[in-house]
């Protein structure tokens, strides 16, 4: 199959010039870089675009190169070699897996510094579609999915509004670096994620089945669980930032892995575990409302259940977080704090980690947030609210 599916509009010669700063917003007319995985979900996206998104791309005055993937990994090659300057932003159509994959393939790029300051716009295709959902959220838009969430977003494609968004980085034991848009799952969740990628033809269906699968096979996870809270972290940085090997972004607030965390950070006192989620939007998938408390500049979503919980209050807790009430349900084994930085070290070696809806190896693993790293296609920069402007939740 050839990646290059296709011009939108006409074609265009020469430069543009990247869009990104306070209020900003893409030009008028513009071009997009679309990259898209025709296997995504329900594998129906091609034609959802053509159907969908194309016309209103060409009433929006917007202009796009299309690429499919071909396989895995084949977005960050793409972008790692892509040259940027000629486009003002890049849109990606599929699950949360090929956003993952462009981040990481921008970061990847000598000049990442500037690369990953281009322009993002998520529309969904997949299967879990979490960030888009936490995007439609943001823009103030009702709770949808499939056809409506993409008409949402492709919406906001035309408005242009740029907006600000966290990046979380995340250090392995094994020396790898991964960042994410979205999320790292450890426990219940990763598995749920990951076993149910063979019925992902099911759309958003696949972790309705998986939950309960998991549920009859219910599993603990023996685990050492630190975090930085968001008012500690204010106070007290860490003294010797953790330099890097390369991927030139400092994480200021972590020290090597072999090493104790700070004295200021919070060390769990329980070690068995049902899942432990560190999430940066509001969403876990398009019919997961996880965080109610919405987005934070600088800050993550930490939670995590504690093993002893029943499996019909976890059943409780999965369904009243499709309207985001499960935090209603004052739930004694539900643990949730604001952080801006954590560490993780498994056990056992049950269970996998699952980073914006991909497997990674199950080891020693800790992450800071950048606040505002990156820019993406959103409802306004008021929509994404800042940790100054809220109050903290309470733990």
């Amino acid at each position: 199959m050839d990646s290059v599916a296709g011009w939108g509009l006409a074609a265009f010669g020469g430069f543009v010039s990247a869009v990104a700063g306070p209020g900003g917003q893409l030009p008028r007319p513009c071009t997009v870089l679309v990259l898209l995985n025709p296997r995504g979900g329900k594998g129906k996206g091609l034609q959802l675009f053509w159907k969908q998104v194309q016309p209103q791309l060409v009433q929006a005055d917007i202009s796009f190169k299309l690429l499919l993937t071909e396989r895995k990994n084949h977005a960050r090659e793409m972008v790692r070699a892509e040259e940027l300057g000629c486009w003002d932003a890049l849109v990606v159509m599929s699950g949360d897996g090929l956003m993952y994959e462009v981040i990481n393939g921008l970061m990847d790029r000598p000049d990442w510094e500037t690369a990953i300051k281009k322009p993002l716009c998520s529309l969904p295709a997949g299967s879990g579609n979490a960030l888009a959902a936490s995007l439609n959220h943001y823009a103030g838009y009702e709770q949808v999915t499939n056809d409506d969430l993409l008409t949402n977003c492709t919406l906001l494609l035309c408005r242009r509004v740029l907006a600000p968004m966290n990046l979380l980085s995340l250090q392995m034991a094994s020396g790898l670096r991964l960042f994410s848009v979205l999320s790292l799952a450890w426990g219940f969740i990763a598995d749920v994620d990951i076993e149910s990628e063979k019925y992902r033809r099911l759309g958003e269906m696949r972790f309705t089945l998986g939950t309960f699968l998991r549920l009859a096979a219910l599993r603990i996870y023996r685990g050492r669980l630190a975090y930085l809270p968001v008012g500690v972290a204010s106070k007290k940085p860490t003294g010797s930032p953790l330099e890097q090997q390369h991927q030139g972004l400092v994480d200021a607030h972590l020290v090597p892995l072999e090493e104790p965390v700070p004295s200021h950070w919070t060390v769990v006192p329980e070690q068995d575990f049902v899942l432990v989620l560190a999430l940066l939007h509001s969403h876990l998938g398009s019919e997961m409302f996880a965080a109610p408390m919405g987005s934070m500049a600088g800050a993550m979503h930490l939670f995590y259940v504690r093993a002893g919980i029943s499996r019909a209050m976890l059943l409780r807790l999965f369904l009243a977080m499709e309207k985001g009430r499960h935090m209603e349900l004052d739930c004694p084994y539900l643990v949730y704090v604001p952080v801006v930085a954590f560490r993780l070290e498994p056990q056992d070696g049950k269970g996998v980690f699952a980073v914006d809806g991909e497997m990674a190896v199950s080891e020693a693993v800790q992450g800071q947030v950048h606040p505002d790293y990156l820019w993406v296609v959103s409802g306004g920069t008021e929509s994404l609210p800042s940790l100054e402007s809220q109050p903290l939740p309470r733990l």
